[in-house]
């Protein structure tokens, strides 16, 4: 007769081991230096060259995607694909998912998006996915106020937001370059790490003569 393990259940608070956000979700306006900040960053990688990480031993501690947004437009092949590899898709003779009545195809955007996303996430420990600013109103104590968002399509938004340890909003305040992970009505953000929760960092800071000196330090601090 076999014998079945016991199960021993832990009686105290266990704590992280990591530190250091594993998915940081940055966003901000335009021409507001995202890839240049991230470009600062050492061990870096700010393209998906998936196959040659791996053939090369997954050097890289980051991998960047600059911007989701064009991810998520480099995906709908795949989206296709795997919509087309469906019974209700295998005579399909379009060339975009995204055309299919009542929104059905967005189903297959996010499959594709996600595969891919979760391909990048197996090459490196840390993946920073890099998006652009959406403005919208919403209702706040009966106002309407214009609030910060992350650009990316309905349901897809949610699980990358709802799946990261860490989201920034990217903006500037002088000649300095600031993350604020402090989430309020008019600015989404927040931050599953100790060390970045309800805070607001600066992440570059420039000089009088146009230099500018980048300091990840307060965000990763393994």
């Amino acid at each position: 007769m076999s014998e079945t393990a016991e199960i021993v259940l832990p009686t105290t608070k266990i704590k992280s081991v990591k530190k250091d956000p594993s998915k940081l979700v940055l966003y901000a306006p335009p021409k507001m230096g995202k890839t240049t900040v991230v470009a600062e960053l050492e061990n870096n990688l700010l393209m998906d060259i998936a196959k040659a990480i791996e053939e090369a031993g997954k050097p890289y501690k980051f991998i960047t995607i600059d911007t989701i947004t064009k991810l998520e437009e480099m995906v709908l092949p795949l989206a296709l694909k795997l919509y087309k590899a469906t019974p209700m898709g295998k005579n399909f003779k379009g060339s975009d998912v995204l055309i299919l009545p009542n929104g059905a195809g967005y189903l297959y955007l996010r499959k594709a998006f996600l595969k891919v996303l979760a391909r990048l996430e197996s090459l490196a420990d840390n993946v920073i996915l890099i998006g652009h600013l959406k403005d919208k109103m919403i209702n706040s104590k009966g106002k309407e106020v214009n609030a910060k968002d992350l650009d990316l399509t309905g349901k897809l938004k949610s699980i990358v937001c709802a799946d990261a340890d860490a989201i920034g909003y990217l903006h500037r305040d002088g000649n300095k370059t600031l993350v604020n992970f402090a989430s309020s009505d008019e600015v989404l953000c927040g931050s599953r790490c100790n060390h970045l929760r309800g805070k607001e960092v600066t992440l570059a800071e420039g000089d009088d003569n146009g230099n500018i000196k980048v300091d990840w330090s307060q965000i990763y601090i393994d």
